[in-house]
């Protein structure tokens, strides 16, 4: 296939830098952002040998959409045990998480830099017979020589913004040949998929992989330990939150009289927000410091990996981070829904919109605009629990109705699996 003129520059472009990347992929190690162990991965050298038999490789940018993807590992290894499945990931958040929660057997690894160089190494290793793609993963080099080896190719639960498919609209030929490059199309929502469309995609049912799953786990010894700690408290969990909301939703908690789990969606930023809530004046204590919430404790730093499920159970209501600042989009709140809790939310949720305008529908979620709206709604909810537990209950309804998306996925992609 001739690669439309955008294309081709992008491909020589990537050639050009590639000679640079080892150098760049060292410095961002040194800032945490890479494993320093495992760039080679990134380079499209890979760590593992690859088993025999035919492989599917599925791949998802970050945290929230590498755990997506659990549900529909499950079902393939359910429906064909012979498989051997491939994950990659970008972020080394996401690659410490699944290393806790992908089943035994499935292989992760760090996708490669989209150069052609690494994308071929990557993909003359471990030779995938079916490549699944969640998302909004576009990435040229690596689509197109799956593509051209051989791969059939599924984009799920894809995601198009208006602002994305606006750029993508003035490279209509560029865009029109990587998604024709795809054999399947599975939209998260109506409006992608008429995105999508538009640009030339050839569009599947819709499938949100982030509505279906199960809750995260949690350990029932520490569950009860902490339980004692809590000692009747009421509780209130501010998950993924992002710079900019740690102390407003701390503030706000506080305000309505409650004890405050602070989980940062990035654990890393933990000394700066144990800083700045003692500068106003909470007591903070450090989960991954092994200091132990007591009668004392404020706020409660939940800055380890992996224990989400924990303080998901012990919280009373569950603001969800990510849509109280501008710029992040919000995150997905079925996790916390699928546990029965009443959830808020900010309005700056652009990545989870359509999931929040269903939930704020049904009355399974509430929308805070500010500080002043988040302390009543929380206020509000740990006066009337009977309100609460209506809402939880509306939540869990919602979203166990979309369990039937994934068996209507698993028909649309058996015929690209490999034999």
């Amino acid at each position: 296939m001739i690669r439309p003129l955008p294309l081709a520059l992008y491909g020589a472009a990537t050639i050009l830098l590639e000679p640079l990347a080892a150098a760049l992929l060292r410095r961002r190690a040194v800032r945490g952002k890479e494993d320093a162990a495992r760039l080679g991965e990134r380079l499209g050298r890979a760590s593992r040998t690859r088993p025999t038999g035919p492989l599917v490789w599925l791949h998802a940018v970050s945290v929230g959409e590498s755990l997506s993807l659990l549900p529909l590992i499950e079902a393939l290894r359910a429906r064909r045990p012979d498989l051997v499945l491939l994950v990659t990931s970008l972020t080394t958040t996401s690659a410490e998480v699944l290393a806790r929660r992908l089943p035994d057997g499935v292989i992760h690894q760090f996708v490669p830099i989209d150069t052609p160089a690494a994308a071929g190494r990557f993909l003359a290793h471990w030779r995938p017979g079916l490549a699944i793609l969640a998302e909004a993963e576009l990435w040229p080099n690596l689509i197109l020589t799956a593509q051209r080896k051989g791969a059939r190719l599924a984009l799920v639960s894809a995601r198009m913004r208006q602002d994305s498919a606006a750029g993508w609209a003035r490279a209509p030929a560029s865009i029109r040949a990587l998604l024709q490059a795809f054999d399947l199309v599975l939209p998260q929502d109506s409006a992608s998929g008429g995105r999508l469309a538009e640009l030339g995609a050839r569009v599947g049912p819709l499938l949100n992989l982030k509505l279906l799953g199960e809750a995260p786990p949690a350990d029932p010894a520490e569950l009860e330990a902490l339980r004692r700690r809590i000692d009747g408290r009421k509780l209130v969990l501010a998950a993924s939150t992002h710079p900019g909301e740690d102390l407003l939703v701390a503030k706000a908690v506080r305000a309505a009289g409650a004890l405050v789990i602070l989980a940062p969606r990035h654990p890393e930023r933990a000394p700066e927000i144990a800083a700045e809530l003692a500068a106003a004046g909470a007591a903070v204590s450090r989960r991954s410091a092994g200091e132990l919430l007591s009668a004392t404790t404020s706020v409660y730093l939940a800055d380890t990996l992996g224990e989400l499920g924990l303080f998901l159970r012990l919280a009373d209501v569950v603001v969800m981070g990510g849509g109280f600042v501008g710029g992040v989009g919000g995150h997905n709140p079925v996790e916390a829904a699928r546990l029965g809790k009443p959830i808020i939310t900010g309005t700056h949720v652009f990545n989870a919109r359509a999931i929040y305008d269903e939930m704020l529908a049904e009355a399974a979620a509430v929308e805070a605009r500010d500080e002043a709206a988040l302390t009543r709604h929380v206020a509000g909810l740990l006066a009337y629990p009977a309100i609460a537990r209506r809402m939880g209950e509306a939540a869990l309804d919602y979203a166990e109705r979309h369990g039937a998306a994934l068996e209507r996925a698993l028909v649309q992609l058996e015929p690209l699996l490999p034999a």
